[in-house]
Formats: structure tokens, C-alpha cells, sequence
């Protein structure tokens, strides 16, 4: 079988960018005739003219941290889907809240192209550990898999000696799953004498991949890849076997603008990621996902022809991912809340020993206990992340407007 998923991957760049450029006005007059938002928000826009990645440059960058405002304005979609309900398959509710959805549409958030560059393969059996519950990623991962042909087992999230008992006794050939939930997996099969050798190929996402920790991987025999992506548009880009930088999917136009504007910034320069995708259900239209990254210049080694990107490059505002979990400072500001007399809140967000941990620093006149206890169960409530509390002298924070701090350095 072709290492390649199909024949658009090997595409000559300007057959590419010619495809695109006939079906991008396409998906714009779509999008204004079928999306109450996108008929107002793009309504001086003609649809015809836009058949340059200049073109497309001028219209508004709809960010997705303006989502939550949309949606609740005309709940619960904001107007922003393209289909009527009764063709909505799912309807997620991710932390901020922001909802997304999916439709019957074989593998809707696009996966299959990524996985199957991630050695996955029709036959393979796939233990999938991404989470079923309200939020999409344990289905979006599913989706794909099963346009592979692969079969699922839908294993979530904790339990991880039950977990360990099913990939021993089932004996899956692929994991899907956060790169840290792996290596709890590995170290605690270790320490159990559970057998999880058959896990051959990895694919890995929702939060960072340091070298050291593939290395771990590869080190137990396994391939390891990773991909980027949001709820709201499905796959954005995804590693190949050559480990440079991250192709861009085949369903979408990326581009990085420089930050907080919808100007491009030259090749190689950091931006921020915006994207437009052919989805017909969800037609997103230079949607800024507050990931920073930038173009890899270069064609890959592996022989596919899109762009390239460096892969997630940080956050262009102070919203950030934790355990594949996004935090807002808004959720910063809804713990202060539940907690009054309190002065300055700073979530510091750190990498220890392979692992993501969140300190959330308080100012508080009267530091106790109780307060410390109750505080780290608001946290893990409005989260959905658990941290700990460290209090502070009032007025010794700094006086910056920061409220989330992501100090991680990774090796």
C-alpha cells in the first residue's frame, strides 16, 4: 500500500493552488448564502473576486476567541453552520464553553489523512483514549479511524489499570491519545508486569511532543506522529515519517498573519495560524485559531507537496492548553469570582517531569487551608484541569494584565 493516503498529496504545488483558488469562491458564496452570521459578517463581500490568496487576505479574520460571544448571541451555533439541525449529527461543548458539531459526512474532521502517515492502517485495531464525554475528540479521532478501516476501542480517559488490563487482553496495534496518557501507560504497565507490546504505532496529540518523549516511544518500539487541529475545523496539518515540520491538510488554506491583524507575514516569519476550510456543513472563513506558528520553507522529504508548517509555536493571546485541555483567562477571572476579597490571580502553566502542571498564585489577605482546598476544587470545576494553589502577599504580582503565564520549556 502507498505511504501516500492519495494522489492530492503529490500534487505539483500550482495544481494545488489552482484547485483551491476555483473552489474558495465557492465555499465563500456557500457560506453567506447558507450562515446567517456569514451573510452579515462578509456582506460587502463579493464572493466571485476572491480567487487570489491576496484576495482572501482582505476579508475580516473571524477569531476564536470572539466564538463564545457568537454563539450566545444565537445560541448554539451563533448562526454560523451552513445546515439545518436536523443534519447535525453531534453537538459538542468544548471548555470556554464553545460548540462545535459534526454531521454523517465520512470522516468529517478529516483524520484519515493524518493517521494513515502515522502508519494506521485498514485492519489495525486502535485504542483510543481521547475523551467521549461533551467534548469532540474522542470522536473526532474515531471518525477517521473507521474511514481507515480500523477498529476502535473506545478506551476515554482514567481508570488506567482497567485500561492496561484491556490493551493486554485485546491487544491493540495503535495508540491514539495524549503523548502523556502514553507514557502513564508505559511506566505503569512497567510497574504491573502488564503486557502492552502490540502497541506498535502511536499518534499523538492535544498538547506538546518534546523529543525526549518520543524518543521514550521509540525507544519501546513504537512509531510516534503527531497532528494539529481544532474542534471547530478538523485536521490543519500532521507529521510524516520524515519528522519535519507538519504538512498541511489537503482540505484547508492556511496562513499565518501577524498577530491581532489578517496582514500575512513573509515565509519563516512567526504568525498566527488562520484557516479557511471546504467544509460545507461549518464553513469557516479566515477563522484565527490563536496558535502561533510559521511556514517551513522547502519541499518535505517524504515526497508530499503542500506547505509546511513548524507545527504549534505557542499562543498569539493568553489562551493555552493544558493536558489537551484549553484555559481562558475569562475562566481566571470566573474563579476570582466564586472566591471574593481576593487581589491579583496568575495562572503559571509548567512542564515537570514530562508533564503539564498548573499553579494558580493568589493574593490573599487571609491565606488558609480551607481557602486552599476550596479554591482547587473551583479550579478543577471551571477548568476541568486540576492545579494547586499558592498564595501570595497582596499587591506582590506583578501589576502586568497577565493572568495565565505558560513558562514551559521543553527537551
Amino acid at each position: 500500500m502507498s505511504k501516500h493516503y492519495d494522489t492530492l498529496e503529490t500534487r505539483t504545488p500550482a495544481e494545488r493552488e489552482k484547485a483551491l483558488m476555483q473552489a474558495l469562491p465557492q465555499q465563500i458564496a456557500h457560506a453567506k448564502a447558507n450562515a446567517s452570521f456569514f451573510k452579515d459578517w462578509l456582506k460587502d463581500v463579493d464572493a466571485a473576486a476572491v480567487t487570489s490568496r491576496e484576495a482572501l487576505a482582505r476579508l475580516p479574520v473571524l477569531r476564536k476567541s470572539m466564538l463564545g460571544e457568537v454563539q450566545k448571541k444565537n445560541p448554539p451555533m451563533g448562526g454560523l453552520i451552513a445546515v439545518p439541525m436536523s443534519k447535525v449529527r453531534h453537538v459538542f461543548m468544548s471548555p470556554g464553553p464553545i460548540y462545535e458539531i459534526d454531521t454523517d459526512e465520512p470522516d468529517y474532521f478529516r483524520g484519515a489523512r493524518a493517521m494513515h502517515a502515522a502508519g494506521f492502517r485498514p485492519g489495525h485495531i486502535v485504542y483510543n483514549t481521547f475523551s467521549y464525554h461533551l467534548t469532540p475528540a474522542g470522536i473526532m479521532m474515531e471518525s477517521a479511524l473507521r474511514a481507515l478501516g480500523c477498529a476502535v476501542v473506545p478506551g476515554g480517559v482514567g481508570n488506567t489499570e482497567l485500561q492496561l488490563d484491556a490493551i493486554a487482553g485485546i491487544r491493540p496495534d495503535c495508540y491514539v491519545g495524549t503523548p502523556s496518557f502514553l507514557k502513564i501507560l508505559i511506566e505503569k504497565a512497567a510497574e504491573l508486569g502488564k503486557d502492552i507490546s502490540s502497541l506498535k504505532h502511536a499518534f499523538v496529540g492535544a498538547e506538546a511532543l518534546p523529543p525526549s518523549l518520543r524518543q521514550m516511544f521509540i525507544d519501546k518500539g513504537m512509531t510516534c506522529l503527531q497532528s494539529y487541529g481544532t474542534a471547530d475545523l478538523g485536521t490543519i496539518a500532521y507529521e510524516s515519517e520524515s519528522i519535519q515540520g507538519m504538512t498541511v491538510d489537503e482540505g484547508v488554506i492556511v496562513e499565518i498573519v501577524r498577530p491581532g491583524t489578517g496582514d500575512p507575514v513573509p515565509e519563516g516569519d512567526v504568525g498566527e495560524v488562520v484557516v479557511t476550510t471546504f467544509n460545507r456543513a461549518y464553513p469557516l472563513v479566515r477563522f484565527g485559531t490563536g496558535d502561533m506558528s510559521a511556514v517551513l520553507a522547502g519541499p518535505s522529504p517524504c515526497g508530499r507537496t503542500n506547505m509546511r508548517i513548524k507545527g504549534w509555536m505557542g499562543r498569539a493571546d493568553q489562551r493555552t492548553k493544558v493536558r489537551g485541555m484549553f484555559v481562558d483567562p475569562e475562566q481566571i477571572a470566573e474563579i476570582a469570582k466564586k472566591h471574593p476579597g481576593l487581589g491579583r490571580l496568575r495562572l503559571v502553566i509548567d512542564w515537570v517531569n514530562q508533564a503539564d502542571t498548573m499553579t494558580l498564585k493568589v493574593e490573599a489577605p487571609s491565606p488558609s487551608a480551607d481557602l486552599e482546598k476550596a479554591m482547587e476544587g473551583t479550579i478543577r470545576t471551571v477548568c476541568k484541569v486540576g492545579g494547586k494553589v499558592e498564595f501570595a502577599q497582596p499587591g506582590s504580582l506583578p501589576n502586568d494584565g497577565k493572568v495565565i503565564d505558560d513558562v514551559r520549556k521543553y527537551t
